[in-house]
């Protein structure tokens, strides 16, 4: 899998019984903290990783750093990427560095899969049930922060969901026999879930009343704080959007927010749901059922109560 398939990942065959996948992720800060950062844009690159089924093995740095930056924050930022890597039980293997006017990092990184139990945006199948395994808010909430108009609060939640691994979520994915799965970031949850009912030839009906939100989202929603690229997602994707539900603009809107380090959105065979249950709450993991996935009608996404 590549440049033909819209995956989370690359994918290279080693032999029958395993597969390489291969990606890579950075960004400019979006929190103040810089072991924080770092952290989070760890937990990030490695997503993808996860979302296509895989372990981590080993990971490259990559970063882009201001000469001005006391070294002791540029510390922070690499000991948060590599605090979080070793969380995952892999490795930091070096990495490359260069200099620039802001701050950017992120990783490149290697996992390992079974080829024949790959999660793809290609598996859902009509009658599967569809799981969220982080709520919706990072969006709005970091540019609140931006903007010093986040309570300390929100923006604490936030952090710590987007640290989160999405490890045990792929995990349980794969022990009930799951075979679609995306991880929710930059696009959003429409423009991501979008990318899923294309690539498996379905439409996803969305249960806007089940999609979980972090505290102070719709506050922020209110008041009309997204960043650009929530506004740029609903430009892209809402003409394969059908809205069967009377919602405010601004939660409608919070399922285009732009996403950091966002959870899981799992294809999920319907009667795996109770053994799904107990898998993830043996890992003591969140997760909310949002949807089901149906044959495909006019449009890929529907949202409905």
């Amino acid at each position: 899998m590549g440049l033909g398939e819209p995956d989370d990942a690359a994918v290279y065959r080693l032999d029958e019984a395993r597969a390489l996948i291969v990606t890579t992720d950075f960004f400019t800060p979006i929190v103040d903290d810089p072991y924080q950062y770092g952290a989070i844009a760890a937990a990030n690159a490695l997503s993808d990783v996860y979302a296509m089924g895989g372990r981590p093995l080993l990971a490259l740095n990559i970063a882009a750093l201001p000469p001005t930056l006391p070294p002791a924050m540029s510390a922070q930022i690499l000991l948060g990427m590599a605090e979080k890597v070793r969380e995952a039980g892999a490795v930091i293997a070096g990495g490359h560095t260069i200099q620039d006017k802001e701050p950017k990092v992120g990783l490149a990184v290697i996992g390992l899969a079974a080829p024949d139990h790959l999660l793809t945006k290609g598996g859902a199948r009509p009658g599967d049930l569809l799981a969220l395994t982080k709520p919706l808010g990072t969006g709005c909430i970091t540019t609140a922060a931006k903007n010093d108009r986040a309570q300390a609060q929100d923006v604490s939640e936030a952090v710590r969901w987007m640290t989160r691994l999405n490890r045990d979520g792929a995990e349980a994915a794969l022990t009930v026999g799951a075979r679609a799965s995306t991880d929710i970031t930059g696009f959003g949850l429409l423009g991501h879930a979008s990318e899923m009912a294309e690539a498996s030839g379905v439409t996803l009906v969305i249960q806007a009343g089940r999609v979980p939100l972090m505290a102070g989202a719709e506050r922020y929603a209110e008041q009309w704080i997204f960043p650009g690229g929530s506004s740029a997602n609903r430009e892209a994707y809402e003409s394969g959007v059908r809205v069967e539900a009377d919602l405010p603009e601004e939660r409608l809107m919070l399922l285009y927010d732009a996403q950091t380090s966002g959870g899981l959105l799992i294809a999920l065979p319907a009667d795996q749901r109770d053994r799904f249950a107990v898998e993830m709450a043996a890992r003591q993991a969140p997760w909310w059922e949002i949807g089901q996935v149906a044959e495909r009608g006019e449009t890929p996404i529907v949202i409905q109560p």
